[in-house]
């Protein structure tokens, strides 16, 4: 599997993206609650896709968005919707990428299984964390339901979502895990970074 794969498949998804998406507002809500998502927050959310949680970021009143993806068309529908000036869109390899500063809340919403080196992406992000931030990493499904929806649609661009347990122990290198759920619903580990 490499990155071009992944780039051409979201690409092709991008057009019907927000039609086909299913959202369950309760859930985001949980998630973002957990994540400490509030008002002035910095934030980064990664492999945004069309932007899906940018109205939610947007009605917490946090100060800034700045959403990245890989995919090009992604983020060209992202922009197409998105025209707040504290809404920074970038097309770019958020492992790679050097932002400027960094950020109260990192966010990886339903877009995990993506990243074929999980444990370089949870480092990288931990370091774009402010003291005192958050790492977020959460589905709006089970994790079942997540392995099987990328079975039937995506199974050359997914490794299949990792054990939350796993996920903790990854976290937990770099920060203090204070959330992890595994249920029907929702999938969630979080992480506060150290303030000293």
């Amino acid at each position: 599997m490499n990155q071009q794969e992944i780039i051409k498949f979201f690409d092709r998804r991008a057009p019907d993206w927000d039609a086909e998406m299913i959202r369950d507002d309760a859930v985001i809500d949980a998630i973002l609650d957990n994540a400490g998502v509030k008002a002035g927050d910095d934030v980064l959310d990664v492999a945004c896709g069309t932007g899906v949680l940018i109205p939610d970021y947007l009605q917490r009143g946090v100060s800034r968005i700045t959403a990245v993806d890989i995919s090009p068309e992604m983020i060209a529908h992202a922009r197409r919707k998105f025209s707040q000036p504290n809404v920074h869109l970038i097309c770019a390899d958020v492992e790679t990428f050097a932002f400027e500063s960094a950020f109260d809340r990192i966010i990886v919403y339903n877009a995990f299984p993506h990243f074929f080196q999980p444990a370089r992406l949870i480092e990288k992000l931990a370091g774009d964390l402010k003291p005192g931030g958050v790492l977020t990493v959460a589905h709006g499904m089970s994790r079942a339901s997540i392995d099987q929806h990328h079975q039937s649609t995506a199974s050359s661009v997914s490794i299949g979502l990792m054990h939350e347990d796993q996920l903790e122990t990854l976290f937990g290198q770099y920060l203090t895990v204070t959330v992890k759920i595994s249920n029907e619903r929702m999938y969630q580990v979080a992480g506060t970074k150290a303030k000293f």
